[in-house]
């Protein structure tokens, strides 16, 4: 397997696992560099700072290490500002957890340069969800916000996207500098749903690759519910602090048409209710919620105060 000239990889990092080691040594074959951005391990972890220092020593990665978990967005900027220096012209953007196919590097690279979908900004894999009872994320654009595609929808081989899951996520560089970079005030939730707002309203198209499978954990957990084709993720009491304070940003943005901040709305209310009602830890859960809901009304971006 040869690297495709001219991409290369940035990997956030945090409290890695062992899957890391086999994510490297895919991408250190797939990619032209890779670049790892650690936001803070612990170094008694058993693959912690030191362990990841002698990981990417070992596979040819470059190592940078914030100290501290500086979030989601200011990880990956950093990522990209160093292969920027490089000469690299795409990035693809990976969690520690991810395990990308054999080759998926060069069809990601492959679909974005089609010209049947007018100019287009980034492509991803297909993802599918590495739980048990776990479903594709493919997200397409709806009256009231995005939605999971259909199976008749994913059989086109480059299905427009309403936007993209960052792990995964091949960008052109030029399209980047133009769009601007991840934004930090978010820290971690809702960061590739913005980026991707803010590419498609500059009139860039967001696809996905349907033939590129690529598994892939998103949240804790997940949940089937009664009546409910889709499990629910379940996420820490923290992420919901962040979820409502950045889903209130990107409703007060001006990025979403009208129908989309009703239906972030909704959503907003379904998620309190299954953090009030049957998740564990509620009153944790109610505190943080409610935390991220005063702040999103105030504007406050970083990390959570607490």
């Amino acid at each position: 397997m040869s690297a495709v000239a001219g991409v290369w990889a940035v990997v956030v990092s945090y409290h890695p696992g062992q899957e890391l080691r086999g994510l490297l040594e895919s991408l250190t074959e797939q990619c032209e560099g890779v670049v790892v951005v650690d936001n803070g391990s612990d170094t008694d972890e058993l693959s912690g700072s030191s362990g990841i220092r002698s990981l990417c020593h070992a596979v040819g990665a470059v190592l940078v290490e914030q100290g501290a978990n500086t979030g989601v967005a200011t990880a990956q900027n950093r990522g990209i500002s160093v292969v920027r220096a490089r000469g690299a012209r795409f990035v693809v953007l990976f969690d520690d957890d991810s395990a990308p196919s054999d080759g998926m590097i060069a069809k990601l690279r492959e679909a974005l340069a089609q010209g049947d979908h007018g100019r287009v900004a980034a492509v991803g894999p297909l993802i599918r969800e590495n739980k048990p009872g776990g479903d594709q994320l493919v997200y397409v654009a709806r009256r009231w916000g995005p939605r999971r595609a259909t199976v008749d929808e994913l059989r086109s081989p480059r299905l427009s996207a309403a936007f993209l899951l960052a792990s995964g996520c091949l960008i052109d560089l030029d399209v980047l500098a133009e769009v601007g970079g991840m934004n930090e005030a978010m820290f971690i939730d809702h960061v590739d749903l913005e980026w991707g707002l803010r590419a498609r309203k500059a009139g860039y198209a967001l696809l996905v690759a349907t033939g590129t499978v690529m598994n892939h954990s998103l949240g804790d957990e997940t949940v089937q519910l009664p009546g409910r084709a889709q499990p629910v993720h379940v996420h820490g009491p923290i992420r919901g602090y962040y979820l409502m304070r950045n889903t209130i940003a990107l409703i007060r943005s001006g990025l979403m048409p009208v129908a989309w901040r009703v239906g972030y709305l909704v959503w907003m209310l379904k998620y309190i209710a299954f953090n009030a009602l049957i998740a564990d830890r509620r009153r944790e859960r109610l505190r943080a919620m409610s935390r991220g809901i005063v702040d999103g009304l105030r504007d406050r971006g970083g990390p959570a105060p607490f």
